[in-house]
Order: C-alpha cells, then structure tokens, then sequence
C-alpha cells in the first residue's frame, strides 16, 4: 500500500510539473505570436501608406485631357 501511494504521489507531481511546464510553454508561444503579429500588421500599414503614395503620384503623373476642335 506505501509503495502504491507513492507511486501515486509520485505521478501526481509528475503530473503538476507537466501542467506548469505547459501553461508556460503556452504563455511563452502566445507572447511570441502577439510579437509576430504586432510587427507584421506595421509591415502591412506601411506597404499600403507606400502604396498610397504611388498611387498619388501616379495621379499626378497622367497627363489632362486635352481637346481636339474638329475643323
């Protein structure tokens, strides 16, 4: 019966150390996707701030309409 209930206690910290190391495996993979996501979401504000700028200057670069009179 000793035996038994230390084998149970014994896998009952197994257990429980387990459970830490995966609650801060966990903490520590969702720290790094926020990370990720925080840098890639100003990658895309500044690829469309760029894109917003060609877009202007092609604007500006086309020439205006001009009139022909027909004789």
């Amino acid at each position: 019966f000793l035996k038994e209930h230390r084998k149970v206690e014994e896998q009952g910290a197994t257990i429980a150390q387990q459970k830490k190391d995966f609650g801060s495996e966990l903490a520590r993979q969702q720290k790094a996707f926020e990370a990720k996501f925080a840098q890639q979401q100003k990658q895309i504000e500044a690829l469309a701030a760029t894109i917003q700028k060609v877009s202007e200057q092609v604007a500006l670069s086309k020439p205006a309409p001009q009139l022909v009179a027909n004789p």
